[in-house]
């Protein structure tokens, strides 16, 4: 009965931890984010070389760089992965450092908020019905595609985003 009781502890243990939205990775190391808006098209890469490619939606106003709060589009320029996100309304994120230097004296010579909060993150259920282009200005993957990524990319990443 003890043996019994041990396996299906056992079980259980490892049938959560398979279910778990955490993903452990052991390749080579992601050394930069390489993002073509228009081709919706996401690299990860180890030097040169190519780990793993994504499809993405963006914001609801996907052509141009990111300016302002609220405008939709997605920022283009070289910035930084700079945090995470575990507890995200879109399952898993991961933060890039926009807006930077020139992103706020642009925005504040216009008078107006550049904006923040951008992301590579999945997709909730509640929104599985925005389209192609739905988020505020994020970069968005399925949440599967998300877990890997999460998973993968490191604090410190360099980003680089293309129209």
């Amino acid at each position: 009965m003890r043996i019994i009781r041990i396996v299906l502890i056992l079980a259980i243990a490892l049938g959560a931890t398979a279910c778990s939205k955490f993903k452990t990775y052991n390749g080579p190391e992601v050394t930069r984010v390489l993002v073509y808006k228009q081709q919706r098209k996401m690299y990860l890469l180890h030097h040169n070389q190519v780990l793993e490619t994504y499809d993405f939606g963006l914001g609801f106003s996907p052509v141009g760089h990111k300016q302002f709060r609220n405008d939709g589009k997605t920022p283009e320029g070289e910035y930084v992965i700079d945090r995470r996100n575990p507890n995200s309304e879109f399952h898993l994120s991961i933060g890039i450092n926009y807006p930077n230097r020139n992103d706020r004296e642009f925005a504040s010579s216009q008078g107006k908020s550049p904006g923040g909060d951008i992301f590579i993150h999945g997709r909730p259920y509640k929104y599985r019905k925005g389209g192609r282009d739905w988020t505020a200005g994020c970069i968005a993957v399925t949440n599967k595609e998300m877990e890997q990524i999460y998973a993968m990319v490191r604090d410190g990443t360099p980003i680089s985003i293309y129209p």
